[in-house]
């Protein structure tokens, strides 16, 4: 009889059948043994697979561990960075690195069209059609940035600065300005004398910043011959005096001088902020204490008037000075004077920390001081150690060694150029320069060197 076992097989998990006889009283089977055969092949995969399992974890935790080591070094970097990012916040609080305001900048286009068919209607000339074209040609770009993203941002705002500052130029500079001063048909300055004149200052080499120069008013009658020293005696920073000689000779012995006082202390909101003033007719120009204001002192009524600088953000109390090398102290707003008139020399947020440029006329009859031209440059303030004006050029100096300066820009108002490559050099004896401004009577340039005088010849 014959038997029939059914066995389970470990390898496939399948039922084995076999058959069996009868033998002696017992029931013998033949069974294949390779059935039940240890699965060693697949137990080193599954051995493998959990080894390679372990190690990964193994190095999970180290790198965890090394990160929870690290974590304070990374905290305390990003503080840091952010730290130092802080004073750049306004830049992209004022749209330089976020989307563009397209409503603003239709208002600012809006305000420039105005101004070109203003121009366009007095003159009507081959520059203002072109700029006519040219700012009908913006608006086209303008209104497409509102339906598709595909216009460059700075470029647009580039293109409407330039478009701006010749506008600027347009109703500014007389068209007969080059033909008074023949010289200035020569172009930019060519060369900068060896100092013609070197004085200490009367009040002594304490006083390591202020102004000073010759009267700058080409047809002045009172101060023709006149220079002027206006030290800053509060900490360097402020001051309220303005020191008059009203001949070179007296100026070099320094005797017979009249001094004025222009605010009852350092610290009036009519005292002077920084090395900015400029002695311009009967009538010395400067920065206002801690404000966006130029003042008008009169020397014969001994009164103030004031104007407000335009621009967004116009910077002072050290927001904008010149640097360069070293900041020097509150020297955020400066006065210049040459054949053209008078400018004021600062920095907005509004135009990112570049140098901006006012012109600024007196109204004798109204009694009124008065901003009618400004222009947006692309150099930023704080790489230039100073700046002075000549025939309607704006040019900046850079700090070169202790005992050299270096004129390496300009911008020219009339056609707004702007030109990097310049190196003009200027010696001094000391290493800080405090102001350095140009006067159109005699053409030379006076330089504040902490606390030395001098003056050096300009030549086209």
């Amino acid at each position: 009889m014959l038997l029939l076992l059914l066995l389970l097989s470990t390898g496939d998990s399948q039922a084995q059948r076999v058959f069996g006889h009868k033998s002696n009283g017992s029931c013998v089977c033949e069974v294949d043994p390779s059935a039940w055969s240890f699965p060693a092949v697949k137990y080193e995969a599954v051995l493998q697979h959990f080894q390679s399992c372990d190690d990964s974890l193994n190095n999970l935790q180290t790198q965890v561990k090394l990160s929870n080591q690290h974590l304070p070094q990374i905290q305390a970097l990003v503080v840091n960075v952010t730290a130092r990012l802080e004073p750049f916040q306004y830049l992209k609080h004022k749209g330089l690195y976020s989307a563009l305001d397209l409503r603003l900048l239709g208002e600012e286009l809006s305000q420039l069209e105005t101004d070109i068919s203003a121009i366009h209607m007095q003159r009507q000339n081959t520059q203002t059609q072109r700029l006519t074209k040219e700012v009908s040609k913006l608006r086209k770009d303008v209104d497409r940035m509102q339906t598709m993203d595909t216009i460059n941002m700075k470029t647009v705002k580039e293109k409407l600065r330039y478009l701006k500052n010749t506008a600027e130029s347009c109703k500014s500079i007389p068209t007969d300005f080059r033909g008074q001063h023949h010289y200035c048909l020569k172009g930019l300055i060519t060369n900068i004398s060896d100092p013609v004149v070197t004085k200490i200052s009367p009040f002594g080499k304490n006083y390591i910043s202020g102004s000073w120069g010759k009267q700058a008013q080409m047809n002045s009658k009172r101060q023709k011959n006149s220079y002027w020293i206006q030290p800053l005696l509060n900490s360097n920073i402020f001051g309220n005096s303005l020191r008059v000689y009203q001949t070179y000779e007296d100026f070099m012995a320094s005797i017979r001088h009249q001094d004025f006082t222009v605010a009852p202390s350092n610290t009036h909101n009519n005292a002077i902020d920084g090395p900015s003033g400029v002695l311009y007719g009967e009538a010395l120009y400067y920065h206002c204490y801690r404000s966006a204001d130029i003042c008008h002192y009169n020397l014969t009524t001994n009164t103030v008037t004031r104007v407000t600088l335009p621009g967004t953000g116009v910077g002072f109390n050290n927001k904008f000075p010149y640097c360069y090398f070293d900041c020097r102290l509150n020297s955020d707003v400066d006065l210049e004077a040459d054949e053209t008139g008078l400018w004021a020399i600062y920095a907005t947020v509004g135009n990112h920390g570049n140098i901006v440029v006012s012109r600024l006329i007196w109204d004798n009859e109204a009694g009124t001081l008065n901003v009618s031209q400004t222009w947006e440059t692309r150099l930023f303030k704080k790489a230039a150690s100073n700046a002075f004006m000549v025939c309607g050029v704006l040019y900046a100096t850079r700090y070169v060694d202790e005992y050299h300066e270096e004129v390496f820009y300009a911008f020219d108002t009339a056609t707004g150029r702007e030109d990097n490559s310049l190196v003009l050099p200027l010696e001094k004896v000391a290493k800080g320069v405090a102001s350095l401004s140009y006067n159109p009577t005699d053409r030379q340039i006076y330089m504040y060197n902490d606390g030395y005088l001098l003056a050096y010849q300009a030549e086209f």
